[in-house]
């Protein structure tokens, strides 16, 4: 499903997602963070905990075969995506704990993701199907190289890290559409032939996602602008570094093709209920003056 240069082509644009992330991360919202910790704690929690356990949950209710059950699960373990910034934006959210998010969850899925992945899904480790935890690892700490650089470059040129913060937007959205128009060329039967219990779970997984984010963030006192933002960033994970990892890490074209179906699915469907959510966020906000 995909070859030698479309994985080269697929590194290179997670390399410019990455540099947008670094871009946005500013002295200010690491202090906001380091002064009311909370939300960014809680946060965090939903991130890595709730969400690998309820991809966890769904791929035991589904009964999936090992290589959907090991994709759903590395997603539900992904740190959030830098799009979870612009849907918080919309939805009248936290913007500044909404980077802040993103960013650190970013850099603690080093820990976390591989730690998730080897918790969950062990028992999918079977059927010739291996779980590469030190590629899994490798590939998370390369990330932060060009999250690195992307905030030297928003220390030194406002206008230059706005202008990468644009490209890396409009990479993860490019990224998004090739993937998804290849995959309905080149696997247009098996998209058509896809079980329903997969494009259900994938809907699923955000909107769960959504909801447990928000109302967890209100369980432990959080305003309504915050627990927006953690319900969307709880919701709405870095596909684009899903399906990257699994690309770099699983070399075995029939891994490739199974395993890429999962988040092939949710990336399409999180646009739209992200979308959905996110209008519901901004009128509710209307109303609550909050």
């Amino acid at each position: 499903m995909i070859g030698l240069v479309e994985q080269i082509g697929l590194a290179l644009m997670v390399v410019v997602i990455m540099l947008g992330m670094g871009a946005t991360i500013e002295i200010s919202h690491i202090r906001k963070v380091i002064i009311t910790p909370k939300p960014f704690l809680v946060g965090l929690v939903c991130q890595f905990g709730l969400m690998p356990l309820l991809a966890f949950g769904l791929a035991g209710f589904f009964d999936f075969s090992a290589a959907i059950a090991l994709s759903l699960i590395m997603v539900g373990a992904t740190p959030g995506g830098t799009t979870s910034n612009l849907y918080t934006y919309y939805a009248k959210g936290d913007v500044a704990l909404s980077v802040s998010m993103t960013v650190a969850s970013t850099i603690a899925a080093i820990i976390m993701m591989p730690l998730s992945i080897a918790l969950y899904a062990s028992q999918y480790n079977r059927d010739n199907l291996h779980m590469p935890l030190a590629n899994i690892v490798v590939t998370l700490v390369l990330v932060l190289v060009p999250v690195s650089l992307g905030a030297v470059v928003l220390w030194r040129s406002k206008r230059w890290a706005n202008g990468l913060e644009r490209a890396s937007s409009l990479a993860g959205l490019l990224l998004i559409v090739v993937l998804i128009v290849k995959f309905l060329l080149e696997n247009a039967e098996l998209f058509l032939l896809a079980s329903q219990k997969v494009i259900v779970a994938a809907v699923l997984l955000g909107l769960a996602g959504f909801l447990l984010g928000y109302l967890f963030a209100r369980l432990f006192g959080l305003s309504p602008k915050s627990s927006r933002t953690v319900s969307l960033e709880t919701g709405i994970q870095n596909t684009p570094l899903t399906i990257a990892i699994i690309s770099l890490s699983f070399t075995s074209a029939v891994e490739l093709e199974e395993m890429l179906l999962f988040p092939t699915f949710y990336a399409f469907f999180i646009v739209i209920t992200s979308g959905v959510v996110a209008l519901g966020y901004r009128l509710l906000s209307l109303d609550l003056r909050t």
